[in-house]
C-alpha cells in the first residue's frame, strides 16, 4: 500500500513542477565603447564576468560583441564583477524580481530586473546609483551597460630628472634671492644722485647694526663695539660710552676746582 502512495505523491510533484516552472530569466551585460577602450571586443580572452549571490554563482566569458550572457537565472539579489587583467570595471548590485500582472496563478509572472553601482564592504541595504536596463533584441531578459573605472597599471613610472625642479626648492628660491641681493645692492648704489648717496651713508653711520659687524670684522674707530653701548641705545639715549667717559671727566674737573 506504501508504494503506490509514494508513488502517486512524486507523479503529483511532477506534475506540479511541469505545470508551474521555476521562473528564470537572460541577463546581458554589455561593455559599450569609450576612449580609454575604444574596441571592448579586443580585451583579453581571459576576461570573464561573474554573477553570484549567496547560493548561486553564473559565470559567462567575454563575446565578440562585447556581451556577458547569463542564462537560466533565477530571481534573488546578486553581485556582478567583470574580471579582466588590463581594465577595471565597478561592480554592479543586478535584483531580479517577479511581480504579478494578474490573478491568474498559473500565468506566468513577468520578471524585473534593476542594478545599482556598488563597493566592495558597502552595506548591500545601501544602494548606489542605478543603472539604465534596456530589453534586449528580440529575446527574453534584459542587457545592463557595464562602467570601467579605469586601466589598471601594474607599474610605477620612474620620475625623470629635470631642470626645473631644481627651482621648487624653496631652499633654492632663497638662496637665489640672497645673491640677487648681494650682487645688485652694489649696482643700485652706484647709480644713486650723489646727494642721496651721501644721505644713505649717513643712515648706514648711525645704524648701530654696523657697529656690530664692524665688531665682528675686527674693524677699529669710531663705529666699533667699544664705543656702542647697548643699554643706552635699548633706553633710547642713543649715547655712547664716550658720552659718559666724557660726563664723568667734566664732573671730575668741577669737583677738582
Amino acid at each position: 500500500m506504501r508504494i503506490p502512495t509514494l508513488l502517486s505523491l512524486l507523479g503529483a510533484a511532477t506534475a506540479l513542477t511541469h505545470n508551474n516552472p521555476p521562473l528564470q530569466t537572460s541577463l546581458t551585460v554589455h561593455i559599450p565603447p569609450s576612449a580609454p577602450l575604444p574596441n571592448p571586443a579586443a580585451l583579453l580572452p581571459q576576461t570573464h564576468a561573474t554573477l553570484n549571490s549567496l547560493t548561486k554563482h553564473h559565470s559567462a566569458p567575454l563575446s565578440d560583441k562585447s556581451n556577458f550572457h547569463f542564462h537560466n537565472v533565477t530571481p534573488g539579489s546578486y553581485l556582478l564583477d567583470i574580471h579582466c587583467l588590463t581594465h577595471a570595471f565597478l561592480p554592479l548590485r543586478v535584483d531580479i524580481s517577479s511581480f504579478s500582472s494578474s490573478s491568474d496563478p498559473s500565468e506566468q509572472s513577468p520578471i524585473k530586473i534593476e542594478a545599482w553601482e556598488t563597493f566592495r564592504g558597502n552595506d548591500w541595504g545601501n544602494k548606489g546609483e542605478k543603472v539604465s536596463t534596456e530589453v534586449s533584441d528580440g529575446k527574453s531578459g534584459m542587457v545592463v551597460v557595464a562602467r570601467m573605472a579605469g586601466q589598471k597599471s601594474y607599474f610605477m613610472e620612474r620620475s625623470s630628472f629635470s631642470v626645473l625642479s631644481i627651482f621648487k626648492n624653496p631652499i633654492i628660491l632663497l638662496s637665489l634671492v640672497s645673491m640677487g641681493l648681494f650682487f645688485g645692492m652694489p649696482k643700485l648704489i652706484e647709480n644713486m644722485d650723489p646727494e642721496m648717496r651721501a644721505e644713505w651713508e649717513e643712515q648706514q653711520k648711525s645704524n648701530p647694526m654696523n657697529a656690530l659687524m664692524g665688531a665682528a670684522s675686527g674693524q677699529q674707530g669710531g663705529g666699533g663695539m667699544g664705543n656702542f653701548d647697548m643699554a643706552a641705545f635699548l633706553a633710547g639715549s642713543g649715547g655712547g660710552k664716550e658720552d659718559n667717559k666724557g660726563g664723568n671727566s667734566g664732573g671730575g674737573k668741577k669737583k677738582n676746582r
